[in-house]
């Protein structure tokens, strides 16, 4: 199982408990939802994170995905996985309150 990471705050991924699927902010905004490497995860909370009460981590399995995965060049020139439309929900292998 290939995982990838998504940090967000417990409400916004609330709101779409009922759904099937989650929309990061990012997806409108971008056009894409920002996702990391387990390696990534620390360095991203300390960048963009700061602060940021109620953060959750989301666990995904990166085979499981129905939208197009992307590694682009981000922050530092690393590859950063990058989702080209809404995560569904049944690649999400766990949820992890991180603050």
């Amino acid at each position: 199982m290939d995982l990838i990471y998504h940090i967000v705050q417990d409400g916004n991924w609330t709101k779409y408990q009922q759904k099937s699927y989650y929309e990061a902010d990012s997806l409108q905004t971008e056009g894409f939802i920002h996702l990391s490497k387990k390696d990534q995860v620390p360095g991203v909370l300390e960048r963009y994170y700061q602060g940021v009460p109620d953060l959750l981590l989301v666990h995904i399995d990166a085979g499981r995905l129905v939208g197009e995965l992307k590694y682009e060049v981000s922050t530092n020139d690393e590859q950063f996985p990058h989702l080209y439309g809404p995560l569904n929900k049944d690649a999400v292998v766990a949820v992890e309150r991180i603050s």
